[in-house]
C-alpha cells in the first residue's frame, strides 16, 4: 500500500485547504463557511455527512466488513488575535487569525479522509471523522452529549495537534498525562470604596489581590508534590479609576493548570485549595468575594495501548525512532472529554522551522507552521486508522485487536 505517495500527490491540494482556511479564519460557533466546504468536501467523497451542535461535522466512513469504529478529531476554530504575518494568505478578518494550526488539523483530516475513503471495500469497521467547533473554550463535551461517540458506538479515539516547539520531521507521544487540566476563573474581590488619605475608612480590595496573587502560590510549591505539575497564573487584573480613589472591586482572571489525575469533588484538588485561601484572606482583609469558573476541562490521559499504537505507525512514517519524542504541555485540551470515555491518543507532529519564522508560540500574532508537516500528519491519519481497522493485508502487523 503506497500511503506515503498518495499523500505527496495529494500535498497541493493540502496546503491549498490549510491556507483557505487560514484566509478565512472564523472564532468559535462562527465556523459557517469552514463546516459548509467540509461538508461539501465529505459529501463528494461518498461518507454520511451529518451537521452537530451549531457549526460541528461529523462524517462517517462505513467499511465494507464489520470492525469497531476509530473516531479521527480535527478542531476547527480560530482565535480573537490580530495576525501580523506578511504572507499571501493573511488572515482577510480583523481581530480573526487561526493562531494555533487548527487550519492545519482541518486541512489533514479531509485530504486523511480522502485516501481512507479508497479503501471502503477492504477496511474493517468504521472511521468517523469529526470537525470539532469550539474547541478553545470546551465544546467536546457537548458533542458528547449530543451523541458524537453513537451511532455507530465510538470504540477508541485518536487526534493530532501540529506543534511550533517540536522540529518538524519529529512526533510527539507519551503514554498517560500528555495536556493539563485547566480552570480558567474570574474572581472578584469586593471592598469598600474610599479616599486614600483616609484608607481606615475603606476596605481596599487592590491590596487584599495582591495577598491573594503572593499566597495562592504556595498550593504549587508547599501543598502538592512536586512531581505533579501545578500552575497558577494569574492573566487580568482590572480594578479603579484614580490614583486617589481606593475602589470598591477588583477583577481578577487566570487559569489553574495541573498535569495529572485529579478529582474536582476532592479537598486536595488545586482548584478547592485555590478558594480555600481566596476566602481565608478575604476574611483577614474585612473583604467579600465571588469565584466563577468561566471554563474547566481535566487532564488528557492517553492509554497505554493506543500510545502503543501510535508509536508503532509512527515509526513507519519518520526515518528514526529518535525522531519519537515523549512531549508533554502545560497547555490545555477538551480532548479530555473523548479520552475520558473510550480509550485514546492525542500526539503532536512538529511544524517548527526557524529558518521559515514558524517558531512563534502558539497564540502569537506572528504563529505560523512549516507546511512540510502537513503530511506528516495526513500519514500519521491513515496509518493509524488503518491500524486500528485494519485492512485484511495491511503489512500483516500485530494490531492491539489481533
Amino acid at each position: 500500500m503506497q500511503v506515503k505517495k498518495q499523500v505527496q500527490q495529494l500535498r497541493a491540494e493540502l496546503i491549498e485547504l490549510r491556507r483557505d482556511f487560514h484566509r478565512h479564519p472564523e472564532l468559535g460557533l462562527e465556523e459557517f463557511r469552514t463546516s459548509d466546504r467540509v461538508t461539501t468536501y465529505l459529501e463528494n467523497l461518498g461518507l454520511d455527512v451529518n451537521r452537530i451542535g451549531k457549526t460541528g461535522v461529523v462524517g462517517l466512513l462505513r467499511g465494507d466488513n464489520t470492525g469497531k469504529t476509530l473516531m479521527l478529531r480535527a478542531d476547527m476554530d480560530a482565535l480573537p488575535i490580530q495576525e501580523q504575518n506578511e504572507v499571501p494568505y493573511k488572515s482577510i478578518y480583523d481581530g480573526k487569525m487561526h493562531a494555533c494550526g487548527h487550519d492545519g488539523h482541518t486541512a489533514m483530516l479531509l485530504i486523511a479522509a480522502k485516501i481512507l475513503s479508497l479503501y471502503k471495500e477492504k477496511i474493517n469497521g468504521n472511521i468517523k471523522f469529526l470537525f470539532q467547533p469550539n474547541e478553545e473554550n470546551g465544546y467536546a463535551g457537548y458533542l458528547i452529549d449530543q451523541g458524537v461517540l453513537e451511532n455507530p458506538q465510538v470504540d477508541a479515539a485518536c487526534g493530532i495537534h501540529l506543534m511550533s516547539a517540536i522540529e518538524t520531521g519529529k512526533i510527539g507521544i507519551e503514554s498517560g498525562p500528555v495536556m493539563a487540566g485547566m480552570h480558567a476563573f474570574n474572581l472578584i474581590v469586593k471592598g469598600k470604596g474610599g479616599h486614600t488619605g483616609f484608607p481606615q475608612e475603606s476596605i481596599d480590595p487592590i491590596i487584599t489581590a495582591a495577598d491573594i496573587i503572593q499566597t495562592t502560590q504556595i498550593i504549587q510549591t508547599r501543598e502538592i508534590d512536586v512531581l505533579k505539575p501545578t500552575l497558577i497564573g494569574f492573566g487580568k487584573i482590572k480594578g479603579g479609576t484614580s490614583s486617589n480613589v481606593i475602589p470598591d472591586k477588583v477583577e481578577i482572571k487566570g487559569t489553574i493548570r495541573y498535569l495529572y489525575d485529579a478529582q474536582i469533588e476532592s479537598e486536595t484538588h488545586p482548584c478547592n485549595k485555590f478558594e480555600r485561601i481566596v476566602k481565608n484572606i478575604c476574611n483577614a482583609h474585612g473583604a467579600e468575594y465571588d469565584l466563577k469558573y468561566i471554563s474547566s476541562h481535566s487532564t488528557v490521559i492517553n492509554d497505554p495501548e493506543m500510545t502503543r499504537m501510535v508509536k508503532a505507525v509512527a515509526e513507519n512514517v519518520i526515518s528514526t525512532k529518535t525522531n519519537i519524542l515523549p512531549f508533554v504541555t502545560m497547555i490545555g485540551e477538551d480532548f479530555c472529554e473523548f479520552a475520558n470515555r473510550v480509550p485514546s491518543a492525542f500526539y503532536f507532529i512538529g511544524a517548527g522551522n526557524k529558518e521559515i519564522g514558524a517558531d512563534y508560540p502558539h497564540h502569537n500574532p506572528c504563529f505560523n507552521i512549516d507546511e512540510d508537516s502537513l503530511s506528516i500528519g495526513v500519514e500519521m491519519h491513515v496509518r493509524t486508522a488503518l491500524s486500528f481497522v485494519p485492512l485484511p493485508w495491511f503489512h500483516g502487523r500485530k494490531t492491539m485487536h489481533s
